[in-house]
């Protein structure tokens, strides 16, 4: 059975928790076993099992979505009833994700014909932000946005109402670890820049050719040590990278530096 979110019109569903970032929930096991047997953890979020349920149709689902790479919470019977709006669940439940990822190749083929910019969000929290820079990132020609999986604002309701349509048009990824991402798109050549409140003024950086900006949590900035130590700091080649960026909200991000980068 397919049911939306019954906390849809609960101001707090847009926190960063994992299960507020969805608006569809699918539940029961042989609607759960085609959830998963159509979709990937690009399209589910979370299984849900309830705890102390240990029979073999539950097991093979468990395996089956771990094999898939997607995880898999504990929880009680209570709040399987509560998120199903005491639905018949049979103890199993998946969070869809109500808005389609992207994958990193995805991004590449999206800039194809010109020097990728990617913007790689470390752990944004706030929906109003990331729905912000969304837009702006519309605006200023950004190839794609990559963000966690885990521990961070998802493409939501909010976050696409306040992108105004550029969630339409700015494809976004979401992966399981964003230090070995940056290592991979270092891998295929891009620079990786990062912003600090004391650091280098942009409009100095030479940003041409393929670049990805780094923007870290509201709160605590670009964590570390992976993705801090991942940003190239070669000032003379490459773009500044600090670890006490943080985006400070309250408006759009300063990225339109980079739209006269010259490498488009």
């Amino acid at each position: 059975m397919v049911k939306s979110n019954p906390r849809k019109n609960d101001p707090r569903r847009d926190q960063p928790t994992d299960e507020a970032h969805q608006d569809e929930f699918v539940f029961g096991r042989h609607a759960v076993e085609e959830a998963l047997r159509e979709g990937s953890n690009k399209t589910i979020n979370k299984l849900f099992v309830q705890k102390d349920l240990n029979s073999d149709p539950v097991r093979v689902i468990v395996e089956k979505a771990k094999k898939q790479k997607i995880l898999v919470s504990q929880v009680p019977k209570v709040k399987l009833d509560l998120l199903t709006d005491g639905g018949n669940h049979q103890g199993v439940m998946v969070a869809m994700a109500p808005y389609a990822y992207a994958t990193i190749d995805e991004l590449f083929a999206h800039a194809e014909g010109h020097d990728p910019f990617f913007l790689i969000l470390d752990n944004l929290e706030d929906p109003q932000n990331l729905g912000s820079i969304l837009r702006t990132a519309d605006a200023v020609g950004v190839d794609g946005i990559i963000i966690p999986k885990h521990r961070a604002v998802g493409l939501t309701s909010t976050v696409a109402k306040v992108s105004t349509g550029a969630i339409e048009h700015v494809p976004v990824a979401r992966v399981t670890n964003l230090a070995q991402t940056i290592k991979t798109l270092k891998e295929r050549g891009l620079w990786i820049f990062g912003t600090a409140m004391d650091g280098q003024d942009f409009r100095q950086w030479n940003a041409k050719g393929k670049v990805a900006l780094v923007i870290g949590n509201e709160g605590k900035g670009i964590s570390g040590p992976g993705q801090a130590d991942g940003c190239d700091t070669d000032h003379s080649d490459g773009g500044p990278c600090a670890e006490s960026q943080r985006f400070s909200g309250g408006g759009d991000p300063d990225v339109s530096g980079f739209t006269s980068r010259g490498g488009k």
